[in-house]
């Protein structure tokens, strides 16, 4: 699913370790296969919670040049700092209007998980729909399809044996493509994103060893307001759903954040909650059968000044089977620049930035 690890040296090193060693990483890696990059179920972008620190964009082909300002953002993440060769995932984003109704972006991404790495770059085309007659409303449909060519790599020049899921190469490159639909009415917000469209042949591995359909489906609605026109505070309760086509994984985020407007800015915060439909089943010491879904929740605050917007989030993993207790750490930058467009006079600070 969503938190992974590479099983530190990687599944396919085990070989050469102690006997030991070999049962304790396999069986963890069994247990919580929901946070392991699975053969079964790699996806391109990993999909964490930068939709909650204004990145909407590196979700959602369609929100590229969404806003009234373009947009630049560049994030960090990293996993376990007390485990070596931890996850890690950094991404740079770009989108911006171009004329009335056409958007574009550029996604640049790397992420690291042991022995296994991933660069990419995504170009998008955007078309925005304004059905409003004036800022005193907003009605805007978008659409969205980006393309994007993405390399694997299997660094094995640390492995002590053989492994039958590898094939003979290093690294592959393969192509996909995103395509989304976004929908603002007002204080309303729904968005639909289909992505990895593409069934792409792997040659990193054996064909049997990683699917080719890596389609995953998301939907997310949301709704902002305030308790008190006259009041600087808004709220926002949202979910976001996702599924994964080939291997039936769900999952589902219950979202609320609230807004303090500023002079010249805003202060933003608030709290995640992930949960996996599907549970992996373990035996404890005692023989007894137990099964655990992926469950961890994730506070996160952030701040606009200016042109100028920093975000912070924190995962801890709630189940009682993990690898590390340190949580999940990403920090988001960005900057909004060009010519800003006119502000809706709506809660809407996706749009309104």
């Amino acid at each position: 699913m969503v938190n992974r690890t590479f099983f530190r040296k990687g599944f396919f090193g085990l070989w050469g370790e102690s006997k030991k060693f070999q049962f304790s990483v396999l069986a963890l890696s069994l247990i919580t296969f929901f946070n392991v990059l699975s053969l079964k179920a790699q996806e391109v972008i990993p999909i964490y919670s930068d939709y909650l620190t204004d990145n909407l964009y590196l979700l959602h082909p369609s929100m590229a040049g969404a806003s009234n300002f373009d947009q630049i953002r560049l994030t960090a993440r990293m996993q376990w700092f007390d485990v070596d060769n931890a996850p890690n995932l950094q991404t740079l984003t770009l989108n911006s209007r171009v004329g009335e109704k056409v958007g574009l972006g550029g996604i640049l991404f790397r992420d690291e998980n042991g022995n296994f790495s991933k660069l990419g770059a995504y170009g998008t085309f955007a078309y925005h729909l304004m059905f409003s007659r004036s800022n005193a409303d907003l009605n805007q449909l978008s659409f969205g399809i980006s393309a994007g060519v993405i390399q694997h790599r299997l660094d094995q020049s640390g492995f002590s044996g053989y492994d039958p899921l590898l094939g003979n190469n290093t690294s592959d490159i393969f192509a996909n493509m995103d395509f989304g639909v976004s929908y603002f009415y007002h204080d309303l917000y729904f968005h639909v994103a289909a992505k990895n469209l593409l069934a792409v042949s792997r040659e990193l591995f054996y064909s049997d060893a990683v699917p080719s359909n890596m389609r995953k489906y998301l939907f997310s609605a949301g709704y902002v307001f305030d308790l008190n026109p006259n009041d600087e505070w808004s709220f926002e309760p949202s979910i976001l759903f996702q599924a994964r086509e080939a291997t039936n994984e769900m999952a589902i985020d219950a979202n609320m954040k609230a807004y303090y407007e500023l002079e010249e800015g805003m202060l933003w915060g608030g709290l995640s909650y992930r949960n996996s439909f599907e549970g992996a089943e373990y035996t404890t010491d005692g023989q007894e059968l137990k099964q655990q879904q992926l469950r961890y929740i994730t506070p996160f605050v952030g701040a606009g000044y200016r042109n100028f917007i920093f975000g912070y989030t924190f995962s801890y993993q709630l189940n009682s089977l993990v690898l590390s207790n340190n949580g999940f750490h990403q920090i988001t930058l960005g900057y909004n620049f060009g010519k800003s467009r006119e502000r809706y006079d709506c809660h809407c600070p996706a749009v309104n930035n």
